[in-house]
Protein backbone atom coordinates (compact mmCIF):
# COMPACT_ATOMS: atom_id res chain seq x y z
CA UNK A 1 0.00 0.00 0.00
CA UNK A 2 1.10 3.64 -0.85
CA UNK A 3 1.79 5.78 2.24
CA UNK A 4 2.17 9.60 1.74
CA UNK A 5 4.82 11.66 3.88
CA UNK A 6 3.42 14.43 5.84
CA UNK A 7 4.33 18.05 3.84
CA UNK A 8 6.70 19.68 5.92
CA UNK A 9 6.33 23.25 5.67
CA UNK A 10 9.62 25.41 5.81
CA UNK A 11 9.88 28.19 7.91
CA UNK A 12 8.90 31.10 5.32
CA UNK A 13 5.84 29.05 4.58
CA UNK A 14 5.15 29.32 8.64
CA UNK A 15 6.01 32.82 8.29
CA UNK A 16 3.81 33.53 5.57
CA UNK A 17 0.92 31.52 6.90
CA UNK A 18 1.04 33.85 10.35
CA UNK A 19 1.23 37.09 8.31
CA UNK A 20 -1.99 36.14 6.47
CA UNK A 21 -3.72 34.72 9.47
CA UNK A 22 -2.79 38.33 10.99
CA UNK A 23 -4.21 40.06 8.36
CA UNK A 24 -7.17 38.04 8.65
CA UNK A 25 -7.89 38.97 11.65
CA UNK A 26 -6.59 42.42 11.63
CA UNK A 27 -10.29 42.58 9.02
CA UNK A 28 -11.79 42.52 12.11
CA UNK A 29 -11.09 46.01 13.70
CA UNK A 30 -12.73 48.37 11.14
CA UNK A 31 -12.10 52.15 11.22
CA UNK A 32 -15.15 54.35 11.75
CA UNK A 33 -16.40 55.94 8.57
CA UNK A 34 -18.81 58.08 10.02
CA UNK A 35 -18.02 61.70 9.01
CA UNK A 36 -19.54 64.48 11.28
CA UNK A 37 -22.26 66.33 10.11
CA UNK A 38 -21.25 69.06 7.86
CA UNK A 39 -22.70 72.64 8.59
CA UNK A 40 -22.96 74.12 5.51
CA UNK A 41 -22.88 77.83 6.38
CA UNK A 42 -19.49 76.99 8.27
CA UNK A 43 -18.16 75.84 4.95
CA UNK A 44 -15.24 77.97 3.94
CA UNK A 45 -16.96 78.40 0.65
CA UNK A 46 -19.82 79.72 2.42
CA UNK A 47 -17.33 82.51 4.24
CA UNK A 48 -15.48 83.52 1.13
CA UNK A 49 -16.01 83.29 -2.83
CA UNK A 50 -13.72 81.36 -4.58
CA UNK A 51 -13.48 81.19 -8.69
CA UNK A 52 -15.24 78.23 -9.81
CA UNK A 53 -11.49 76.19 -10.68
CA UNK A 54 -10.20 76.81 -7.60
CA UNK A 55 -13.15 75.88 -5.58
CA UNK A 56 -12.92 72.46 -7.83
CA UNK A 57 -9.27 71.87 -7.19
CA UNK A 58 -9.46 72.31 -3.16
CA UNK A 59 -12.51 70.61 -2.92
CA UNK A 60 -11.10 67.40 -4.76
CA UNK A 61 -7.49 67.49 -3.76
CA UNK A 62 -8.16 69.44 -0.05
CA UNK A 63 -11.38 67.97 1.10
CA UNK A 64 -10.96 63.95 1.74
CA UNK A 65 -8.70 65.35 4.96
CA UNK A 66 -9.44 68.88 5.91
CA UNK A 67 -13.57 68.82 5.64
CA UNK A 68 -16.52 66.63 6.76
CA UNK A 69 -16.86 65.63 3.55
CA UNK A 70 -14.49 63.02 3.51
CA UNK A 71 -15.20 60.15 0.74
CA UNK A 72 -14.18 56.95 1.82
CA UNK A 73 -12.39 54.67 -1.20
CA UNK A 74 -12.49 50.65 -0.99
CA UNK A 75 -8.69 50.42 0.99
CA UNK A 76 -10.20 51.99 3.42
CA UNK A 77 -11.55 48.59 4.52
CA UNK A 78 -8.52 47.27 4.68
CA UNK A 79 -6.40 46.41 7.82
CA UNK A 80 -3.78 48.05 8.87
CA UNK A 81 -4.08 50.82 5.81
CA UNK A 82 -6.91 51.97 6.68
CA UNK A 83 -5.77 53.03 10.37
CA UNK A 84 -3.41 54.80 8.49
CA UNK A 85 -5.80 56.81 6.49
CA UNK A 86 -7.94 57.50 9.88
CA UNK A 87 -4.85 58.55 11.33
CA UNK A 88 -4.24 61.10 8.06
CA UNK A 89 -7.51 62.48 8.20
CA UNK A 90 -8.10 63.57 11.48
CA UNK A 91 -4.32 64.66 11.87
CA UNK A 92 -5.68 67.12 9.08
CA UNK A 93 -8.80 67.94 10.52
CA UNK A 94 -7.29 68.71 13.54
CA UNK A 95 -4.88 70.85 11.60
CA UNK A 96 -7.14 72.54 9.59
CA UNK A 97 -10.93 72.06 8.48
CA UNK A 98 -12.35 74.10 5.86
CA UNK A 99 -15.81 72.77 7.20
CA UNK A 100 -15.44 74.69 9.89
CA UNK A 101 -13.76 78.01 8.88
CA UNK A 102 -16.65 80.25 9.48
CA UNK A 103 -15.50 79.43 13.25
CA UNK A 104 -11.86 80.56 13.17
CA UNK A 105 -10.88 83.92 14.58
CA UNK A 106 -9.27 85.73 12.15
CA UNK A 107 -5.98 85.06 13.59
CA UNK A 108 -6.69 81.65 13.38
CA UNK A 109 -8.14 82.19 9.56
CA UNK A 110 -4.63 84.16 8.46
CA UNK A 111 -2.73 81.59 9.98
CA UNK A 112 -4.52 79.02 8.02
CA UNK A 113 -4.30 80.52 5.06
CA UNK A 114 -0.34 81.62 5.70
CA UNK A 115 -0.13 77.54 6.53
CA UNK A 116 -2.33 77.12 3.17
CA UNK A 117 0.56 79.20 0.88
CA UNK A 118 3.50 77.06 3.03
CA UNK A 119 2.59 73.69 2.19
CA UNK A 120 1.89 74.67 -1.22
CA UNK A 121 4.96 76.09 -1.85
CA UNK A 122 6.84 73.31 -0.76
CA UNK A 123 4.92 70.59 -2.20
CA UNK A 124 3.67 69.65 0.84
CA UNK A 125 0.13 68.96 0.41
CA UNK A 126 -1.41 66.94 -0.28
CA UNK A 127 0.55 64.41 0.63
CA UNK A 128 2.14 61.72 -1.63
CA UNK A 129 0.61 58.87 -0.18
CA UNK A 130 -2.75 60.60 -1.06
CA UNK A 131 -1.88 61.54 -4.49
CA UNK A 132 -0.66 58.27 -5.52
CA UNK A 133 -4.28 56.69 -5.30
CA UNK A 134 -6.22 60.40 -5.57
CA UNK A 135 -4.55 61.22 -9.13
CA UNK A 136 -7.11 64.25 -8.98
CA UNK A 137 -4.74 65.30 -6.50
CA UNK A 138 -1.55 66.01 -8.42
CA UNK A 139 -1.29 69.67 -8.66
CA UNK A 140 0.77 70.67 -11.80
CA UNK A 141 2.45 73.91 -11.36
CA UNK A 142 0.11 76.24 -13.04
CA UNK A 143 -2.68 74.74 -10.34
CA UNK A 144 -0.85 75.23 -7.84
CA UNK A 145 0.50 78.74 -7.76
CA UNK A 146 -3.04 79.25 -8.80
CA UNK A 147 -3.75 77.85 -5.61
CA UNK A 148 -0.98 79.86 -3.70
CA UNK A 149 -2.13 83.39 -5.28
CA UNK A 150 -5.36 82.65 -4.34
CA UNK A 151 -4.80 81.91 -0.52
CA UNK A 152 -2.30 84.80 -0.61
CA UNK A 153 -5.09 87.48 -1.88
CA UNK A 154 -7.76 85.71 0.64
CA UNK A 155 -5.41 86.69 3.49
CA UNK A 156 -4.48 89.74 2.27
CA UNK A 157 -8.16 91.63 1.42
CA UNK A 158 -8.63 91.03 4.93
CA UNK A 159 -11.43 88.02 4.31
CA UNK A 160 -9.10 86.11 6.92
CA UNK A 161 -10.18 88.19 9.61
Amino acid sequence: MFTRKPVKLKTWQYIGLGLVGIFAILQLFPIDKTNPTAIPEKDLFAVVDAPVNVKSVIKSACYDCHSYETTYPWYTNLQPFAWSIKDHINHGRKHLNFSEFADYTGEDRSHALEECVEVLQEDEMPIASYKLMHPEARLNDETRQTLITWFQQLRGNGSAH
